[in-house]
């Protein structure tokens, strides 16, 4: 049985608020990573700064995830969720809710990809 887009609407937003609230406490759980001073032999300090750089990176992607959540949570209280960018038609709903933060329909992220490709 087909889910109503209501239904759908009001499922990705629980997800959207858990997953918001998962990355938020992921990321204050790693603020004190950098805390102190790096000390060792050049093999040690290269491994904790190799070590510091992928904790750098695994938080600019936590901190993107968190925006686009916002920003999903933001089109629901607008009524705007579950619109494609590129096509303006609705997003499917197995695709909300594998994706919950998508701003693109299948076609919609096919079409985006190769423009990209096309463009460079």
């Amino acid at each position: 049985m087909a889910k109503s887009q209501k239904n759908v609407v009001g499922e990705c937003k629980i997800k959207l608020l858990e997953a918001r609230e998962d990355i938020i406490n992921q990321l204050h759980a790693q603020r004190d990573e950098f805390s102190g001073k790096v000390t060792g032999d050049e093999g040690d300090i290269a491994q904790i700064l190799q070590s510091q750089n992928s904790t750098i990176s695994h938080r600019e992607n936590m901190i993107a995830r968190l925006k686009e959540i916002d920003e999903a949570l933001k089109r629901i209280e607008e009524g705007s969720y579950g619109v494609c960018e590129e096509t303006e038609e609705r997003i499917e709903n197995d695709r909300l809710l594998a994706i919950p933060w998508t701003r693109l329909s299948i076609e919609g992220a096919q079409f985006r990809e190769s423009t990209r490709k096309k463009f460079g």
